[in-house]
């Protein structure tokens, strides 16, 4: 049996996840996820929407993941790969180099990321909704304003 392992943050889920985690089953025959803790992306300046037990049930999940453990730390991944006998460490591109010297105990693969999708610009996305409907209501306001002062 071949041991996919691979890490993330993976709030709010979307098709990117979906795609990437795919691919990295396409790898193997069990993909391992190591989930970055609440505490941990902090650590990392990461803020995130959903808690960690909310993204580990999404998670666990999808028909593409076997299992879900908890990332606290940077230093865990070379112990975490001897724990689960992982077969390949993959994570996507925009990682590519940095976990290249995991390459003496497992094989190390970067997989391109899904175009034109991201968490952090889903976030942007909401956030500009949420500023249009508040520019929405105030206008609204001003007209109320408008309509009471003229009776």
């Amino acid at each position: 049996m071949k041991v996919i392992l691979t890490y993330g943050t993976f709030d709010l889920f979307h098709v990117g996840h979906v795609r990437l985690l795919k691919r990295l089953r396409q790898l193997g025959d069990k993909l391992i996820v190591g989930l970055s803790s609440d505490d941990f992306n902090t650590l990392k300046g990461k803020q995130t929407v959903m808690t960690f037990e909310q993204r580990k049930e999404i998670l666990l999940s999808c028909r593409y993941v076997d299992d879900v453990f908890e990332e606290s730390r940077w230093e865990q991944k070379r112990s975490d790969i001897e724990r689960e006998k992982a077969d390949i460490f993959a994570m996507g591109d925009d990682w590519a180099g940095k976990f290249d010297d995991l390459q003496d105990i497992t094989k190390v693969v970067y997989l391109p990321r899904t175009e034109d999708v991201s968490t952090t610009e889903v976030k942007m996305m909401v956030k500009h909704m949420s500023l249009e409907k508040q520019l929405e209501i105030v206008h609204l306001l001003d007209m109320v304003k408008g309509r009471i002062a003229e009776l």
